[in-house]
């Protein structure tokens, strides 16, 4: 009886990832355009006889339909937007697409190894959510990457202008001499006023590409200088001050509550590994929770209180600076 699960376990793996592979793959055309962007910003010329036709939605696959699809469903400028920040290249139909599939994945795994419905429910969910949830992480280490260097991509930018560059020229510094994230978005900027892009409107989109607080900071500042006049240089020199400050500041925080998040994973961890660790010892120890009514109850019931407590803990510990 297992090998028969084994091969219907080892097929659905397969479909799975078959099917992400085919909606997500790229096609020529999107692979034509994006060597001409990468030869664009490699060697700064500019695209005057030649024009870059994007391809039409029949040619772009499966993938590019869903998206076309899903864009009157309001969820789906959501999560195109947690797409930018995250910085990733897939699109919104390839998420779904992806979700959909590994949703059915976990849902197989369950039923095959698990069995009863609500855990299966369960485990459909939870693959269905990791795709999402993983973009959610890549937009947070992005963020976070972003935030480290954007204090020196400042000073750098304050010592450019105290040389005599231009702002555009400053930027053009940072893009060069910054790691990416930050490099990629300045490049972005200095490629669009290349282009006639205003300035104004140039700074503003970095801000909705990048949901960074202290970079939202940044731009005000330095549109008011625009505005109302000033030294920018001193200007600079103080959003750097501010931001190094709010910074120390978050990494105290985190020292103080580091107890706190550390209490919260061992006690919604805990009771999993143990159950986990007992089983392998005892095979089939936990059978009647299982399967067993009153046992699938406090089951329920005992991952709603770890939930609920891992919930308190986490609103304890999350501290706004």
């Amino acid at each position: 009886m297992t090998l028969p699960l084994a091969i219907m376990f080892a097929a659905v793996l397969l479909f799975s990832f078959a099917v992400i592979f085919i909606m997500t793959r790229p096609r020529d055309s999107e692979k034509r355009v994006q060597s001409r962007l990468n030869l664009i910003r490699a060697t700064n010329i500019e695209v005057v006889d030649e024009q870059v036709t994007l391809a039409q939605p029949e040619t772009r696959g499966f993938a590019a339909g869903v998206s076309e699809h899903l864009q009157s469903y309001r969820f789906s400028k959501g999560l195109e937007q947690l797409i930018c920040h995250a910085g990733s290249k897939t699109s919104v139909g390839a998420v779904a697409l992806t979700s959909l599939a590994l949703a059915a994945f976990g849902g197989a795994a369950a039923h095959v190894f698990i069995g009863p419905l609500p855990l299966v429910l369960l485990a459909t969910a939870v693959g269905g959510a990791s795709r999402y949830a993983m973009l959610r992480f890549q937009k947070s280490r992005r963020l976070k990457k972003f935030n480290t260097a954007l204090p020196d991509a400042i000073e750098l930018m304050a010592r450019a202008l105290r040389a005599g560059h231009s702002m555009a020229s400053s930027i053009e510094i940072i893009a060069e001499q910054s790691p990416d994230p930050l490099a990629g978005e300045f490049a972005i900027c200095f490629q669009q006023q290349k282009f006639g892009i205003a300035f104004r409107d140039a700074l503003l989109e970095i801000g909705e590409r990048v949901p960074s607080k202290d970079l939202h900071f940044l731009i005000t500042a330095v549109l008011v200088q625009k505005e109302t006049g000033g030294d920018l240089t001193e200007i600079l020199d103080r959003t750097t001050h501010v931001i190094r400050e709010r910074v120390r500041i978050e990494g105290e925080v985190r020292t103080y509550t580091a107890q706190g998040r550390l209490t919260g994973w061992i006690l919604g961890l805990l009771p999993v590994i143990m159950l986990g660790i007992i089983n392998i010892i005892t095979p089939g120890y936990s059978h009647i929770l299982f399967y067993d009514p009153l046992g699938q109850k406090l089951l329920y019931a005992g991952a709603t209180m770890i939930l609920i407590g891992g919930l308190i803990i986490s609103k304890i510990v999350t501290i706004k600076v």
